[in-house]
C-alpha cells in the first residue's frame, strides 16, 4: 500500500494527515500534521486502521496520510 506521495506504507509505521479531516461520528476535526502511530494495513488497498488518543479505531484512506 502506497501514501499519498507514493511512499509504501507497512504495519506499525507512523503516517501524517496531509490535509485536515472531519471525523464522522466524533463531532471532531484532525488537523494537518496530526502523526499517528502503529498503523495497520487492511485487505482493503486504500485503508488503514489507525489509532489515536482521544479516538479509538479509526480508519483513514490512503490518500490523506503521509509516511512521517
Amino acid at each position: 500500500m502506497r501514501d499519498a506521495v507514493d511512499n509504501l506504507l507497512a504495519d506499525d509505521d507512523q503516517v501524517a494527515l496531509i490535509k485536515d479531516l472531519a471525523v464522522k461520528g466524533a463531532g471532531q476535526i484532525l488537523k494537518r500534521g496530526t502523526v499517528t502511530k502503529s498503523i495497520r494495513l487492511t485487505g482493503d488497498a486504500q485503508v488503514i486502521d489507525c489509532r489515536d488518543d482521544a479516538i479509538r479505531g479509526m480508519v483513514l484512506r490512503a490518500a490523506f496520510v503521509r509516511k512521517a
